[in-house]
């Protein structure tokens, strides 16, 4: 079953990961690419629709409400993003106000909320993990999500050259529920510099999925179930998107693989000699 997906490049928008994709039940993913002063209209229908914005400056209606000249950084490692949630049933109109990447991250939603802003200010900043396997995680919609929207989860993780992330490797396929949600899960990466790679690994217990994919800038992985820990190559900084949606909910408890999670316990014993 394909799971990850290349890099292609093409202008304007580019369906990644369909709605009629046989892994994922509720996400879709793509991307636009646009010069400045092109325009773009869609309708979300069944969808509600988190527009991250990757590069560049972008103005953007829908509902009524309007957003202009937004967007602050020139890559993905240039600082926190400017994302615009867009509720289903909706219609929004965009315009590059200069070269522009914008992720279209989509979730299957049939609560229909209020358009809003997330700016790089109101954007979370976690660091996590220890030694190799710490990086900087930035919730954009997580929390601040309740009431505002049905059920999509978005941020972006950072790992530094060499580093893992999403480790100790951890799972949300509902196997363990009610602790577990039962989230699907998108991955975007890019890399710095871009001609870089990483390592996406994808493993069951049972070994009925057992896989490591080498991912380049512009790839992107579909996750249905399974652990999924990401290493960046040495002396490349590897970033991801990361957006997630599901039957159980908005609720982010992962799951930790059993055989490694003593090294979460460690780092907790060793926070505690210092507190």
């Amino acid at each position: 079953m394909k799971r990850l997906y290349r890099a292609r490049e093409r202008k304007g928008y580019q369906e990644i990961i369909g709605t009629e994709d046989p892994v994922l039940d509720y996400l879709s993913f793509g991307k636009l690419q646009l010069e400045k002063g092109e325009k773009y209209r869609e309708k979300t229908h069944g969808y509600e629709v988190a527009l991250v914005i990757l590069s560049g400056k972008i103005s953007i209606s829908s509902q009524g409400k309007e957003w202009r000249r937004v967007g602050s950084r020139n890559s993905v490692f240039e600082g926190k993003a400017t994302t615009i949630y867009i509720p289903c049933s909706s219609e929004y109109d965009l315009t590059a106000e200069s070269a522009a990447e914008v992720a279209v991250c989509k979730a299957k939603a049939d609560k229909k909320f209020e358009p809003f802003i997330i700016l790089p200010e109101e954007v979370v900043v976690n660091r996590r993990g220890r030694d190799t396997w710490q990086r900087e995680v930035h919730d954009i919609i997580v929390e601040n999500g309740r009431n505002r929207v049905h059920r999509i989860v978005v941020g972006e993780t950072f790992n530094h050259p060499g580093h893992w992330s999403s480790f100790p490797p951890h799972k949300h396929d509902g196997e363990h529920a009610p602790e577990e949600p039962d989230l699907e899960e998108v991955y975007h990466y890019q890399l710095s510099p871009r001609q870089g790679f990483g390592v996406q690994l994808h493993y069951t217990k049972d070994l009925c999925i057992d896989d490591a994919y080498i991912v380049r800038h512009g790839d992107s992985f579909a996750i249905d179930r399974g652990y999924h820990p990401v290493s960046a190559g040495g002396g490349y900084q590897l970033y991801y998107l990361w957006f997630l949606a599901g039957k159980s909910g908005r609720l982010l408890n992962p799951f930790d693989d059993p055989d490694h999670r003593w090294l979460k316990n460690e780092s907790k014993k060793e926070m505690g000699a210092f507190l």
